[in-house]
C-alpha cells in the first residue's frame, strides 16, 4: 500500500509538472508545446524538478500552487470562449484574451498568496472562549497553547514575545496541547521551549500531552531522545499527562490523553482513565488530535481540548476537512461535551498561511 501511494504521489506530480510546463511555455514563449523536441524539452524539465519538491517543501508549494492556478485560468477561459462566441472582436474580449495569454493572472495570484500567508503566519492572535457549568463552584483562567513546533516555521522571538504578553495576565493554568516541538527542533531549542512554558506564573503550572511530532517519530536521526524530552519537561517544571489526570480541586480535573498516533495498544480508553474521578467534579481533557468526543462525552468529559489540525493552514484544506464532517477549527458541541479546537501558535511544514490564523486560546471557565 505504501508503495502504491509513493507511485501514485509520483506519477500525479510529474503528470501535473510536465501540463505546468506546457501551459507556461505555450503562454510566456508562444512555443507550440506538442512538437516532439518541446515534449522532449517537458519531459526533462519534469524529470529535474520532481525530486526537488520533495527536498524542497517550498518549490512544491508553489509548484502545487501554480498548477492549480493555471487550471482554474484554463477553466474560466473555456467558459469566457463559450459565453462569448461571435464576440471575438469586441473591446472586452481582445482584453480577456490578452490577459490570458500573458498568464500573468496564476503568477499575480500566486504573489498575493505568499506575501499574505507569509505575513499572517508572522501574527499570533489571542482568541477567547466562554463556557460555564454547574459544576464548577469557581471561575477558573485557562491558557492552552499547541502546536507551537519550535524553532522551525515560526519566529521564536514572536513565541517569546507572546508568552511575555500571557504572563501578564498570570492564568489560573497553561495546558499544551502537543506538538509543542517536531522533528525541525534541536535539542537545545526542545530545552529552551519547555524551560519558556514552564517558566510562566500560574495558579496551578502548566500541564502537556504528547502530539504526533513531539518524540521525532517521523525524523531519520532524532535530535533528542525520550528520556531527554522528559528530563526537558521536568527540568523546565512541566507536567506531562500521558492518559492520566490530576484533580486541581473538588470542582476541576484536568486529563490528558497519549496522542492516537501510537495506536489502540499504546492509548488507554477514556473510561478507564477517568474511572476514579469524582462524578461531580468539572472535567477537561487534552487531546492533541480532535477525536473520540462523543466517547469522551459519554464518559463525563466537559470540555475537549485539541489542535493537530492548524485549521487547514493552506487554503482549502480547511474547507475540505469541515465538508468530511471532521473538527477543524473552533467551537463544538459533541454529545454534550463542548470541544475547542485550536489552530495552533504556528504552522506545519511551509513557513505560509492561508487560511484562518495563528493563535494561542484563553478559556473563561465560570460557574453557573
Amino acid at each position: 500500500m505504501y508503495l502504491a501511494a509513493v507511485i501514485v504521489v509520483i506519477s500525479v506530480l510529474f503528470g501535473s509538472l510536465y501540463w505546468l510546463t506546457g501551459r507556461i511555455l505555450f503562454l510566456f514563449a508562444g512555443m507550440q508545446v506538442k512538437k516532439r523536441r518541446i515534449r522532449c524539452l517537458r519531459f526533462l524539465v519534469s524529470i529535474l524538478i520532481a525530486p526537488l519538491c520533495f527536498r524542497w517543501g517550498i518549490l512544491g508549494f508553489i509548484v502545487a500552487h501554480l498548477v492549480v492556478l493555471f487550471a482554474l485560468a484554463d477553466l474560466v477561459a473555456f467558459i469566457v470562449r463559450r459565453i462569448g462566441k461571435g464576440q471575438e472582436e469586441r473591446t472586452y474580449y481582445k482584453f480577456l484574451r490578452a490577459v490570458y495569454h500573458f498568464g500573468i493572472i496564476p503568477i499575480s495570484v500566486l504573489s498575493v498568496l505568499l506575501c499574505y500567508g507569509n505575513y499572517n503566519m508572522k501574527h499570533i492572535s489571542r482568541t477567547e472562549y466562554i463556557v460555564s457549568s454547574h459544576k464548577l463552584r469557581d471561575n477558573y483562567e485557562i491558557v492552552f497553547i499547541s502546536d507551537v513546533h519550535y524553532a522551525t516555521i515560526q519566529d521564536p522571538d514572536l513565541i517569546k514575545e507572546k508568552i511575555a504578553e500571557i504572563e501578564k495576565m498570570k492564568p489560573d493554568m497553561v495546558l499544551l496541547g502537543g506538538d509543542i516541538v517536531e522533528e525541525g527542533t534541536s535539542k537545545k531549542a526542545m530545552q529552551e521551549v519547555f524551560r519558556i512554558f514552564g517558566g510562566i506564573e500560574s495558579t496551578y503550572g502548566t500541564y502537556y500531552v504528547y502530539g504526533n511530532h513531539d518524540r521525532q517519530l517521523y525524523a531519520e536521526e532524532r535530535a533528542y531522545t525520550g528520556a531527554e524530552l522528559e528530563d526537558a519537561m521536568r527540568a523546565g517544571g512541566v507536567t506531562a499527562l500521558q492518559d492520566s489526570y490530576v484533580q486541581l480541586g473538588p470542582d476541576l480535573v484536568i486529563a490528558g490523553r497519549e496522542d492516537v498516533s501510537l495506536g489502540k495498544e499504546g492509548r488507554k480508553k477514556t473510561d478507564t482513565i477517568l474511572q476514579d474521578i469524582p462524578s461531580d467534579a468539572y472535567v477537561v481533557l487534552l487531546d492533541h488530535q480532535p477525536v473520540q468526543s462523543e466517547e469522551n462525552a459519554r464518559q463525563g468529559v466537559d470540555l475537549q481540548l485539541s489542535g493537530h489540525t492548524h485549521a487547514g493552514q493552506l487554503i482549502p484544506i480547511g474547507y475540505i476537512n469541515a465538508l468530511t464532517g471532521a473538527l477543524n477549527y473552533g467551537e463544538y458541541e459533541r454529545g454534550g461535551c463542548k470541544v475547542i479546537v485550536s489552530s495552533g501558535m504556528a504552522g506545519w511544514g511551509f513557513p505560509f498561511r492561508t487560511q484562518e490564523k495563528c493563535e494561542y486560546v484563553v478559556i473563561h471557565l465560570k460557574r453557573n
